[in-house]
């Protein structure tokens, strides 16, 4: 394993500390940093715009009329100036053509004086369209109205209205065209031109005069800004969104309105209004026209893809703000990752901040020098990678470097990126053999699967692997070549652990094929008759990290019973309902004994990654056990009271994925922002082994990280931010790889932007880890009224954006991009992780959940939170073929006793019987079974086109998403138990026991929001 920056010492181990990587100690993870809204001076005040002639006041009352009878107003956003170069809105005349909506732009005429300074730009009014009338006027622009009173927006002054400074890497911005008003054929204009984003607060007008610049807005090149506007999704990489085809903040603008319950003064939400996440979670493709060469959104979102340009900007965001990084995500369907060799020369990098060469970076004198796209500076091309440029500017080798017109690529990495050569993959197993291990079938499932996937192991030929097996003592196994069959070696002395013949404990699997499949045969039944019910769980750990210790690899750890011998024991604990509530409570879901997470460190130190399946239908402490996958890049898999004959598949197809899926071994990561911005804390499972270089011993597509970001600077000068994720690892093949994604976004000055291109995803993604860490300090309680209170802050502080509150009485408004936001904080609260307190949720199921929380990417978590809930017996009927993609809401109101569902949350299947549902569906589904209680009924293929159709079903959601394997759960209508604690409690719409339903959690958040 290599550091990443090569010649550069290495960096001490993460410090102790709680199991979930804490924010520091300075601020809580959910603290908002920065200073007080409001309390940075402008940099810049411009000198206000005399009146027009006739203008008999400095303000006016009067804004766009609103058309009676439309509910949705949409109030112009604040924070301009008043400009009395734009005519302000006429009322509407039966004169002029009906609009294409209900409110439409108003263009802005250009100005007739050449030494009229400018005035900012600003978001266009919004309101009827403007009479036309005779005189002299710009050609294809409606004419501006008599001079009347002007149209004033209140808030905050702009913060600077230069263009972008000389230093600056990005382009000047480029004028540009409003389009057309719709309906209007005759005043139709050229597309929108790409620009910038303005650099003032929200103001609408002609941009400033090009300024020269050095930096060149093609794509490895250099060539002097365009003359002619690019049309809309041409605009060269590092330059600003496009004015003309951004929504103004008021397009944004969603609201519900509060109604009474008829027959009482009780207020409430419609439910049918409520917005619903039914089409799962939505990659963000707001960026795609403005930077088109960014990487793919499944390896990097942004909670946000509008960087605030200042700190006091940055504090009215109430969100997190920071990045959901997934480095070995899946490529898109149909699409091909780049791998880039230099041999025999180095990586191509700036040489002061170390950014990778990428899409963003601009090549100039003649192709002999490049700039770089985060810190600025300008570096010597390499003479290998020297290529001229063409008459446009660009590099005339552009078609044939990917990596200067792809955001995501793969280089391999030379030798001064490597501290040892690289290691072969190592997968070693440790079972725990105890009575209860036998009893559940775990031992001869495990056994089975890995035989089954030895083909499949990734690095062949080099793949090694060894076996240890514990219950009171140790055992190892000689698989040597030369043996005809495996060799038992206990180790029974427990305080003084030592591993016999250390060379042979990890073989080469093909040279040693015929011993390890010799082994596995034999290893149900050597141990059928074991009695033991003891755990040796913490030497046995310590046993096999001896024998790792020189290679590294992954561990996959099998274990049943509670560890109860040597160092590492545990005892029973969580059994006090008294504790929840109070202060102590957080310390249940702590590791109880030190030992597990000094192991883990030891573990991360020597590349070794730990994965735990857990089975016990006791309590096994996965607080304690998950910490070994926590702070080792692993994973957690929890199977409460396991059998074979049920879950066995489920172990079967999760056991494979993880020993088949291509894994990064020995990887470090870092992710690089420019000047002004940086990372403060990062989530997930990883050891830290700087302030920001993240250890993952191995690393795989199913595995995600959080970060947040903060402020630096006091106010930041340009108009993109620039994101770059490396990934430096060891593929399974041998080589040294550098896995790179590059991602622009802009910089704003405006919080509505900021909100017009949030990111739902992310946000929940952060929030959730961030709630899951709080549980490991806090109250279970205090996490959820951080959520809670996290968005009503964002929602009070957007509805702040608004000037005309005492219009939005009884309605509660928020962002287009944020309209499931309260939905997901509401499904966060009641996830297993979150949800009630002692008797809602066992601890180490808890537990669980939130480890396997800490690492879902964005999709996958989303759908955990809200997952589908499908009608099938009109499907399975022939009567609604399309019925499978409907995906319904999660509220009992949508269950018809007549009915078949499915719900998926990406971990299990709930098949939902009616009462009333058809005897024939019950029988040609579930055959004799069919009347039967439906918890000692199992699903299986019949021989009739219903059961076959069902199953076709099922293995089409299974494929959507091979990470986890959902076993079918079968629950009929009123069978209770069984269908609350499945099911019910899952319907997150709606009310149960303490927790709120949707409407009434809309409703305390909107009161809050209004206080």
């Amino acid at each position: 394993m290599g550091t990443e920056n090569p010649g550069r010492p290495g960096f001490p181990a993460r410090p102790a500390s709680l199991p979930f990587a804490a924010a520091p100690q300075t601020a809580t993870p959910f603290s908002s940093t920065g200073p007080v809204a409001g309390s940075e001076p402008p940099s810049f005040r411009p000198t206000a715009m005399p009146p027009p002639p006739q203008a008999s006041s400095l303000f006016s009352s009067s804004g766009p009329p609103v058309r009676p009878g439309v509910p949705g107003f949409r109030p112009a956003p604040p924070g301009t100036f008043n400009d009395p170069s734009v005519p302000p809105p006429q009322p509407p005349s039966a004169n002029a053509p009906p609009a294409a909506g209900t409110f439409l732009r108003f263009p802005p005429p250009p100005f007739s004086s050449s030494g009229q300074v400018p005035p900012q730009q600003r978001a266009p009014f919004v309101g009827p369209p403007p009479i036309q009338q005779s005189g002299s006027q710009p050609p294809s622009f409606p004419s501006p109205p008599q001079p009347q009173t002007p149209f004033v927006q209140m808030g905050s002054p702009p913060q600077s209205i230069s263009p972008a400074p000389m230093g600056s890497n990005v382009p000047p911005p480029t004028p540009t065209h409003q389009p057309p008003f719709p309906g209007y054929a005759r005043m139709q204009q050229p597309p929108p031109a790409h620009s910038s984003f303005p650099p003032s607060q929200g103001n609408y007008g002609p941009p400033p005069p090009p300024v020269s610049s050095p930096f060149l807005p093609q794509p490895g090149g250099y060539a002097p800004s365009p003359a002619v506007a690019a049309p809309l999704g041409m605009q060269p990489p590092g330059s600003g969104p496009p004015i003309g085809g951004i929504q103004g903040l008021a397009e944004d603008f969603n609201s519900l309105t509060v109604q009474t319950r008829p027959g009482t003064m009780d207020p409430l939400f419609d439910s049918s209004e409520l917005p619903r996440p039914l089409d799962g979670d939505v990659e963000p493709k707001n960026l795609d026209a403005m930077y088109p060469m960014n990487c793919h959104p499944r390896y990097l979102r942004l909670t946000t893809s509008a960087v605030p340009s200042s700190q006091s900007l940055a504090s009215r965001w109430h969100l997190p703000l920071g990045a959901v990084v997934c480095p070995l995500a899946e490529p898109p369907e149909g699409e091909e990752l780049s791998v880039v060799s230099f041999a025999p020369a180095s990586v191509v990098r700036c040489r002061r901040c170390r950014t990778y060469v990428n899409p963003y970076m601009t090549f100039t004198e003649a192709g002999r020098k490049f700039r770089c796209n985060v810190c600025t500076l300008l570096n010597d091309v390499p003479s290998e990678y020297y290529a001229q440029l063409d008459a446009t500017g660009k590099r005339v080798d552009l078609d044939q470097r990917p990596e200067l017109t792809k955001g995501t690529v793969e280089f391999v990495a030379p030798a001064e990126y490597m501290v040892r050569p690289p290691m072969p993959p190592v997968y070693f197993f440790l079972i725990d053999v105890s009575i209860s291990a036998v009893r559940s079938g775990m031992i001869q499932i495990v056994a089975e699967t890995i035989k089954s996937c030895l083909d499949e192991l990734p690095g062949f030929p080099r793949t090694q692997i060894g076996f240890a097996t514990f219950d009171s003592t140790i055992h190892f196994y000689n698989m040597k070549s030369s043996l005809t069959q495996p060799q038992m070696l206990v180790v029974s002395d427990l305080d003084d652990v030592f591993v016999p013949l250390p060379d042979d404990l990890l073989v080469n699997l093909s040279e040693s094929r015929s011993v390890v499949e010799t082994f596995l045969d034999s290893l149900p039944s050597m141990f059928q008759d074991n009695a033991n019910v003891e755990s040796a769980f913490g030497p046995a750990l310590k046993a096999v990290f001896m024998v790792m210790s020189q290679l590294g690899g992954k561990l996959l750890i099998f274990q049943n019973t509670l560890p109860s011998l040597g160092v590492g024991r545990l005892k029973l604990r969580g059994d006090d309902s008294r504790v929840y509530g109070t202060d102590k409570e957080h310390v249940l879901r702590l590791p109880e004994d030190p030992f597990y997470k000094q192991m883990a460190a030891e573990f991360s130190k020597f590349q070794i990654s730990t994965n735990v399946y857990a089975f016990s239908d006791k309590y096994t402490d996965i607080a304690s056990l998950g910490t070994l996958a926590k702070y080792t890049a692993g994973q957690v898999y929890y199977y409460p009271a396991f059998q074979s004959a049920i879950h066995g598949e489920k172990l079967r197809h999760e056991l494979r994925r993880d020993l088949t899926r291509e894994t990064a071994w020995e990887a470090v990561m870092r992710i690089r922002c420019a000047k002004g911005v940086r990372f403060t804390t990062y989530h997930g499972n990883f050891m830290l082994r700087s302030t920001d270089l993240l250890a993952l011993p191995a690393v795989d597509c199913d595995k995600a990280f959080a970060m947040q970001l903060s402020l630096e600077e006091t106010l930041l000068t340009t108009q993109t931010m620039y994101f770059q994720v490396a990934l430096l690892y060891t593929a399974s093949c041998g080589e040294r790889r550098i896995r790179v994604h590059t991602m622009a976004v802009p910089v704003v000055t405006d919080l509505g932007e900021m909100y017009r291109l949030a990111d739902t995803g992310a946000i929940v993604s952060l929030f959730s880890r961030l709630a899951i860490e709080k549980t490991l300090s806090q109250k279970l309680e205090d996490a959820r009224t951080a959520v809670q209170l996290k968005i009503v802050k964002a929602l009070k502080e957007y509805r702040n954006l608004y000037a005309v509150q005492h219009r939005l009485a009884n309605r509660m408004i928020y962002p287009e991009s944020l309209k499931f936001l309260m939905l997901y904080g509401l499904a966060l609260c009641r996830s297993m992780a979150l949800r009630g307190g002692f008797g809602d949720a066992p601890l180490d199921e808890r537990c669980a959940a939130g480890h396997t929380m800490m690492v879902l990417p964005i999709k996958r978590l989303l759908k955990l939170l809200y997952p589908s809930l499908i009608r099938l017996d009109e499907y399975l009927l022939k009567v609604d073929l399309k019925s499978i993609e409907r995906r319904l809401a999660l509220t009992m109101e949508n269950l018809d006793s007549r009915g078949l569902y499915i719900y998926d949350d990406g971990f299990r299947f709930i098949l939902w019987f009616g009462k009333g549902v058809s005897p024939e569906i019950a029988r040609n589904l579930l055959g004799a079974d069919f009347a039967a209680e439906l918890s000692k009924a199992t699903l299986s293929e019949h021989d009739n086109e219903m059961s076959r159709g069902l199953m076709r079903v099922l293995e089409k959601f299974r494929n959507a998403d091979r990470a986890y394997y959902q076993l079918c759960y079968l629950v009929r209508q009123g069978e209770q138990p069984r269908e609350g604690f499945l099911l019910l409690t899952n319907l997150v719409e709606d009310q149960m026991g303490g927790n709120n339903g949707y409407s009434d959690w809309m409703l305390q958040i909107s009161r809050q929001v209004q206080q």
